[in-house]
């Protein structure tokens, strides 16, 4: 068949063997947000490349998924924060089903967070706090990139750059773009998955419970 490789590599006799300590109930912290500070902390230290790149999966009201890489740019007690434009597909996926998924894929050190809950967009004060800490380059960028739209080519993306570019040089202060922010994932569930050998994975969940938080121990 035409475009198949001769020499084809065969992904199910790839198998690795992840050699890791036990994750215990006992050793989790009291709520998944100090777990998650723990764990990315350890993320950061093992030299990880973007720790803080995840895969963030929207869906419309019937269901039809999406996902994409996306970098957390927050988290705190109240949630993890990401920023991107309100009129790309996951902003109005978001606008018609305020619920995601996100995955934080630490392959290196065997280890997975899966958080699903209910998305709200961030204040336009802690949205405007975060787009004047950007380099000077993506502030434009935000503006430059109609974010999911098609484009009709590279050099028509780089001349709306360039023109912007003319308009605030190096030093002067770019406008927030009213259709950019942040948004929220406020937690619902959050599972830690560490890889074991023979597939005797550890995966513990917190799941909200009124003011608290339960743990589950899911198998693997």
């Amino acid at each position: 068949m035409a475009g198949v490789p001769n020499h084809e590599i065969d992904p199910s006799v790839m198998r690795r063997q992840y050699r890791s300590e036990v994750v215990t109930e006992d050793s989790l912290a009291a709520g998944p947000m100090e777990q998650f500070a723990r764990w990315f902390l350890q993320a950061t230290e093992a030299n990880l490349f973007e720790p803080n790149a995840m895969v963030v999966s929207t869906a419309t009201p019937e269901g039809l998924p999406s996902s994409r890489t996306v970098l957390l740019k927050h988290y705190d007690a109240r949630g993890f924060v990401f920023y991107t434009n309100y009129r790309s597909r996951k902003g109005q996926e978001l606008a018609a089903n305020p619920h995601a998924s996100l995955l934080f894929p630490w392959h290196p050190i065997a280890r997975q967070v899966v958080v699903t809950g209910r998305v709200d967009r961030v204040g336009r004060d802690e949205t405007a706090a975060y787009f004047r800490s950007r380099p000077h380059g993506s502030q434009l960028g935000a503006w430059a990139s109609e974010q999911s739209a098609v484009v009709g080519s590279r050099a028509e993306l780089e001349g709306r750059y360039a023109d912007l570019a003319a308009r605030y040089p190096e030093g002067e202060q770019v406008p927030v773009p009213l259709d950019w922010g942040g948004y929220r994932v406020v937690p619902e569930a959050v599972e830690f998955w560490q890889g074991h050998e023979n597939r005797l994975h550890d995966r513990l969940r917190y799941v909200r419970e009124g003011g608290g938080w339960r743990v589950e121990r899911l198998n693997p």
